[in-house]
């Protein structure tokens, strides 16, 4: 996520929360949007699949404390407009945040944004060989519903940025070596006035940043120092994940350059549907097929669990079509341990074909019953 999208996007408008929202409020605003808005509940509808979408990007950030802490910050500097304010005889004068930002890392927060933009003024500029982070990497996965409630592990091929072997990360070609730039002296960096009202470090535009020119390219990476670096990787996919769901592993994206933290993995995981059981949030969902004179006289049905095992729900008698009933702990598991719950809805099934003798024992029923039409707009 970058800082202009941070800056240009009201998470909390997304949501429909106030600044100061407590994490349980933002909890409660993503399910009732994610419920609302969830592609298995809407094929093919793009808005509710973008406003689901939205509303994820919004939750990821709102919901840790870290990255809220960043974005609050990002938009107290740079505003909702993009623009960065900074004050200049008591004006505001608004600099375009793709320009002022051109030199800002990709590391968890903004500790070295003024240190490059302002160093020229301020003294000695950051040495381009400073550490650098590495970039955060994104992989897919898709597992069954069942994994999705109880966990798995999975393995995963990963494709990241990594050291070139062949000339160790440093561009050239093996046995030679890359020279300092004598453009911007090896600081990678190059001064710029912006509209006459600061000066603002860039990349240098001649070695790009590293502060080093190669000119006897690496035959494998080009000159570019880095590859593509392929590695297996088992990856836990904690219980109770949704469908959709990003889960963040530290640590676990491109290595970082000259003693820089490496980036993170980011997996979307995709979950298979169920040919028995749905999901809302930690409950799970079941459809219980009953007859008639089930529904009418009350009945005791077995119902399935994920878990292979049955459970036996009463049904009293009157039981209307879609009524749905609660078994306590057969959902999927929270956090804290605890369980969800299984919701179970009644669905009465009318037999096709009738024949004579079930024909006159129905129209029997119906005369005995004398049930006044359920069509309010038929009743007189």
């Amino acid at each position: 996520m970058s800082t202009k999208d941070w800056a240009e996007k009201d998470y909390y408008k997304i949501l429909g929360v106030s600044k100061d929202a407590k994490p349980e409020e933002i909890k409660k605003a993503f399910r009732t949007i994610a419920r609302d808005n969830h592609p298995d509940s809407h094929p093919g509808d793009k808005s509710a699949e973008a406003r689901f979408k939205e509303a994820s990007e919004a939750n990821d950030v709102l919901s840790n404390a870290k990255k809220r802490k960043e974005y609050d910050q990002a938009r107290s500097l740079f505003g909702s407009a993009g623009g960065f304010r900074f004050p200049r005889g008591g004006a505001q004068t608004n600099v375009n945040v793709e320009d002022f930002l051109r030199t800002a890392s990709n590391g968890d927060g903004f500790g070295d944004l003024f240190g490059n933009l302002f160093g020229a003024s301020g003294g000695r500029r950051t040495a381009s060989r400073s550490p650098r982070r590495g970039a955060d990497v994104e992989g897919e996965t898709t597992i069954s519903f069942d994994d999705a409630v109880s966990g798995t592990t999975v393995t995963m091929d990963l494709v990241s940025q990594a050291p070139c072997q062949a000339c160790r990360g440093t561009g050239a070609r093996a046995g030679t070596v890359p020279r300092v730039c004598s453009t911007c002296q090896g600081s990678g960096m190059h001064a710029s006035s912006v509209g006459g009202v600061f000066e603002m470090s860039e990349p240098c535009p001649d070695c790009h940043g590293r502060g080093m020119v190669v000119e006897d390219p690496c035959q494998v990476c080009h000159g570019s120092g880095r590859a593509k670096s392929t590695k297996s990787m088992q990856i836990r996919i904690p219980a109770g994940v949704e469908d959709g769901q990003r889960i963040r592993i530290k640590g676990k994206g491109s290595p970082g350059e000259n003693g820089g933290k490496a980036g993170d993995l980011y997996v979307k995981v995709a979950v298979r549907s169920h040919e028995i059981f749905g999901r809302d949030g930690h409950n799970l969902t079941v459809t219980v097929p009953v007859t008639f004179p089930e529904a009418a006289l009350g009945a005791e049905v077995e119902v399935p669990t994920l878990t292979g095992t049955t459970v036996r729900l009463r049904i009293p008698a009157g039981t209307p079509n879609g009524r749905t009933f609660r078994v306590r702990g057969r959902g999927v598991p929270r956090s804290d341990g605890s369980r969800g719950d299984l919701l179970a809805t009644v669905e009465i099934t009318v037999p096709e074909n009738l024949d004579d003798n079930a024909r006159y024992a129905v129209e029997r029923l119906r005369d005995a019953i004398r049930q006044d039409s359920p069509r309010p707009w038929e009743v007189k």
